[in-house]
Parts: C-alpha cells; structure tokens; sequence
C-alpha cells in the first residue's frame, strides 16, 4: 500500500497543517529547556508525538511510520553513533595512558590563556575536524579536549558547538554543497562561491562572539589581536578556496591557516592578563608553575607521541573523506588502480543497502509524484567512525596498550554513551518520520509564501531543516529544490536562495537534537542535555538573524556580490 505526502492533509488547509507539523518541535523545546527531561526521555517522547501525528493528522500507514522511524534509528547508530562511539574511546585511550597530560600541557606551553586555548581547539582544530568529517566528530573531540585541559564540560560542549558554525556548510569534504547539484541542476562550484560570500562575514565574527560568551567584553578587548588572526585568517582563506578551489577544500585549508598562524602569533605575543575562570583563580599561581615545571620535562618526542593518535586521527579521516577513496571503501570504484580495486572488493563487501520493508518506493513525494526510494545504508568500511575506529587501534601500538586494556576501554566507552546514543537514534527516527510524513515540507512551503521577504526567511528553511535532521546536508537535499522554485518565482537569484539554505543551515547546528547529544556525550554529561540547549538557543537565533539581514542585502542592496 503506498501513501502520497498531503500538504494540507489537516482540513485541507496548509496553515493548519504546518501548525500541527510544527507540534513535535514545540513539544521538544518544552520536554528539554522547560521540563528539563533527560535527553534520551525527550528524544523518545517527541518521535512517539510525531509518530502519533503522523498517522491520526497525515494518514500515513501505521506501517510505513514504523518503518521510517526504524531506518532513522539505524541511520542514527551509523555513521553518527559509531562516530561517537569511536571519538570518546580514542580520546579515553589518551587519558588512560596518561597522554593526555601531555597533550594538555603541551597546549599549556602555547598558552594558559583559557581565550587562546578556545580558538585553538574549539574554533580553528574543531574547523578542521568538520571539514574531514563531519556528523559529530568535530564537537566530540574538540569538546572532550577542552574538557582534559580543565574547561567546565558543559562550557566546553556550548563553545564547540557555537565554534562550530562556521565550517558546517563545507563539512565532510564538501558534501552539503555538492549535495545540492543533483536537485537543482546549478553546478556546486557556483553555490560554493556564494556560500563563500555569505559566511566568511559570520566567520570573522565568531572567534570574538566566542570570546565575549567565555568572559565579556572587557576581556575580550585584551586579546583582540588574537581573535582577529584567528577570524581574518580563516575567513580570507575561506573566501578563496571557496570561489577559486570549489567546495571539497574551504574548511581544512581554513582551519589549518587559522591554526598555524594563531600558533605562530602567540610565539611572539602574549597577552597582559593570562585569563582562568573564576574558579581557577585561587589556584592559579600554583597551577601555572606546576604546568612550567612540568612542560620543561616533555621532550619533543614525548610531545609527538602523546599527538600522534589524533595526528594519525587526520591522516585516516582526510583519506577517508577523499571522493577517489571513498568510492572504493564503500564498492564503487571503476577505476584500474590495483590497490584502489582491492579496497573496492572489500569495501563492496562490508557495504550494505537493503529495501526499507514497507516503505522503499511506498511514499509518493507529494510536489513531484514519484516515489521515495528507502534503503539502510550501512557502509561499514566506509563510515567516518571505522576510520577513527583504524586510528583507536594504531593507537594501542603507539602506546604499547595490552588488547585486554584495549577491549576494557573501549566497552566502558559504549557503557559510558549509551543514553546519548539512544538519544540520537530517537531524534533521527523523529526526523525521518516528518519527512516521510510530509511535515517538514509543509513547515518550508509556509515560510515560501513570505513574497518579497523570502530572502529574509531563506536561511530560516535552512536553520529549520538542520534542527529537525542534524545535518546541513540534509536539509539542503530537502529544501534545496523548494528554495530554488521559490526564488525564481519571487525575483530573487536562485543560487543565493541555495547558499542561504546552507549558510542558515549552520546556525541550527548547535541547537539541533543530535548535536546536544552528541556534545553532552563527548564531555559526560548524558541526562543533562536541557542546559546545553538554553546554552546555546538564543546564541542560533542571533547568528540565524544575522545571516538573514545578509541575505536580504545581497538580494536587494549588493547583488552584484551574487556570482
């Protein structure tokens, strides 16, 4: 039995539909930031509303709602679980061993200005993890870092995931932007350009908003020469390899400049007052001669070695996110390399993308009449998580770990995560039963009735998408066509619309579902995933506002910055 997407399937009235779509959202907000229910409990609540809701408000088959959610759960266990799964084991592989003292200290000898060390770690390294990665990585590792160098785990989750706005629309190699082609028709390299106009402005400015959440103003102002390499650098070089190299490059190249020109700058400038939160103050003196002693007795070596799991960590993830290597590691590979071709044979092995029961080509797309394909894609060499995995088990090596210590810590690293793990299963099943049911749509068709105003709305269908699906990508596949359709009938250029879709997107990042799970797991604070979101909400509609005030002016005042 098949069932056909119903945009105003509530009496037939498109208003009233978006108002019930838009109940489980709601209905989350409430269950996190004001019943402050665990995150795993509210992730569970809202997919049984919207479940509900999908079958008594959009008729949609009791099977065909089972089976959506259960490939959402499946999509939420890999590749995000298994992501998370293997960063906190190989973080926690370093902290077993002792290395991450090293590790700490070594950040320490840089600086032990706790301002530096956020834009270090959360904006510059956390940038360049997302452009290798992606899906959680870069928040999970950059945020349990902070956490080892002393930061307050709920501060460290927020500043990542805020930190983390800038690199989101080319995460992952490029793959948010690319994504769009296909829908569309408009070549990537030219919704890259434009997504390269837009962001770098919020690029600039999110070293210093970073700052000024940490420690105010004034403080800020003290290291402003450090904010501006950081911010400057990464957005200039975002700028150019985003309009000269096309989407795959802008965020590693970005944070790796922004990296080593802050690292480099900070060998010849320090700042007045070395700032420590509050309740580091009283134990400063001590903590800083004690690091200074310390730090002396590390020889490079030991340095090296205590980086070298996350160092081995960017060699895997970079091939990993390598369009060549990709397609063999996950079966399809045509080319005549012979070691590419024996990656492919096993790679094509361990890849497998059975039919949905009850729902691969049951759900017609109600804007274009066909229907839906629906596979679980489970690519098992191929995910991002197998290669942080790869680096875990290089790792042992370097360490000289025992495989029984190995094996300990790697399940107490699934005993650790297991509610933020059912957290993101239940959030993504709640995504992939709205978009089956036709919900997500309807909340977008509402904001593209807006007129002259959708360039102030078009970044809004991409904040809304990202919070609903975790995934800039994602939201971009979903709304990348109605952004297009939109712009064209309103005047508005259509490749500006797209860019806007991506660039909003970014913005619901750190406020989506999955993010907080994902952060809130990194940094041990499973259950307590509602202070993490009234963390970071009004921070997402500040900077959501910021890119609809830029959007609006290149549609109306600097058009010519459209390519």
């Amino acid at each position: 039995m098949s069932f056909t997407q119903n945009y105003t399937a509530v009496n037939n009235s498109l208003a009233l539909t978006a108002i019930v779509a838009l109940i489980p959202i709601l209905y989350f907000f409430w269950a996190l930031a004001i019943k402050k229910m665990k995150g795993y409990v509210a992730g569970l609540t809202t997919l049984l509303v919207a479940f509900v809701l999908a079958i008594l408000a959009f008729k949609v088959p009791v099977s065909t709602a089972l089976m959506s959610a259960s490939q959402g759960a499946v999509y939420g266990l890999l590749p995000i679980g298994w992501i998370i799964i293997a960063s906190v084991f190989l973080y926690n592989l370093t902290v077993k061993t002792g290395q991450f003292n090293i590790i700490r200290h070594s950040v320490l000898s840089i600086t032990e200005d706790r301002r530096i060390q956020a834009l270090l770690v959360a904006f510059s390294f956390g940038a360049f993890l997302e452009g290798a990665a992606g899906f959680g990585a870069p928040v999970a590792i950059s945020a349990a870092l902070l956490v080892g160098l002393g930061f307050n785990p709920l501060y460290a989750a927020g500043l990542c995931l805020i930190a983390n706005t800038a690199p989101v629309a080319f995460g992952a190699i490029g793959v948010p932007i690319t994504a769009m082609e296909g829908p569309t028709g408009i070549a990537a390299t030219e919704i890259s350009k434009m997504v390269g106009r837009q962001l770098p402005f919020l690029s600039v400015f999110i070293p210093f908003f970073l700052i000024v959440i940490m420690c105010g103003f004034k403080k800020t102002l003290e290291v402003m020469p450090a904010i501006l390499i950081s911010g400057v650098s990464f957005a200039v070089t975002q700028y150019l390899t985003s309009n000269f190299l096309g989407p795959e490059l802008p965020d590693i190249l970005s944070a790796l400049v922004s990296l080593f020109a802050l690292a480099i700058f900070m060998k010849y400038w320090k700042p007045k007052n070395i700032y420590r939160f509050s309740e580091e103050q009283e134990m400063a003196s001590a903590s800083a001669a004690n690091a200074a002693l310390q730090n002396s007795s590390y020889t490079g070596g030991q340095i090296f070695k205590a980086w070298s799991p996350f160092i081995v960590l960017t060699g895997f993830i970079s091939l990993w996110g390598t369009p060549i290597i990709k397609a063999a590691l996950t079966g399809h590979y045509e080319g005549t390399n012979i070691i590419l071709k024996g990656i492919n044979t096993i790679g094509h092995a361990l890849t497998f993308v059975p039919e949905v029961p009850f729902l691969h080509n049951k759900v017609i797309d109600g804007a274009t009449g066909e229907a839906i394909a629906a596979v679980y894609k489970l690519e098992l060499l191929g995910a991002a998580g197998t290669a942080i995995l790869l680096s875990a088990i290089v790792t042992k090596f370097i360490f000289n770990m025992n495989w029984g210590e190995w094996g300990k810590t790697f399940f107490e690293t699934i005993n650790e995560i297991k509610y933020p793990l059912i957290t993101i299963c239940a959030v993504v099943a709640y995504a992939y039963v709205a978009n089956v049911a036709g919900m997500t749509t309807t909340l977008g068709m509402v904001l593209a009735k807006t007129g002259a105003l959708f360039p102030f709305f078009s970044p809004v269908l991409g904040w809304l998408g990202v919070f609903i699906t975790g995934s800039d990508t994602s939201a971009n596949v979903l709304f990348a066509k109605l952004q297009q359709v939109t712009a064209t009938s309103v005047g508005m250029e259509p490749v500006l619309a797209l860019a806007a879709n991506s660039s909003g997107g970014v913005t619901g990042k750190m406020i989506s579902p999955q993010s907080i799970a994902v952060a809130c797991a990194a940094v041990g604070l499973a259950g307590r995933e509602s202070e993490l979101l009234r963390f970071t909400l009004k921070y997402s509609i500040f900077l959501l506002l910021i890119l609809c005030v830029i959007t609006m002016l290149q549609a109306t005042v600097f058009t010519w910055m459209i390519p």
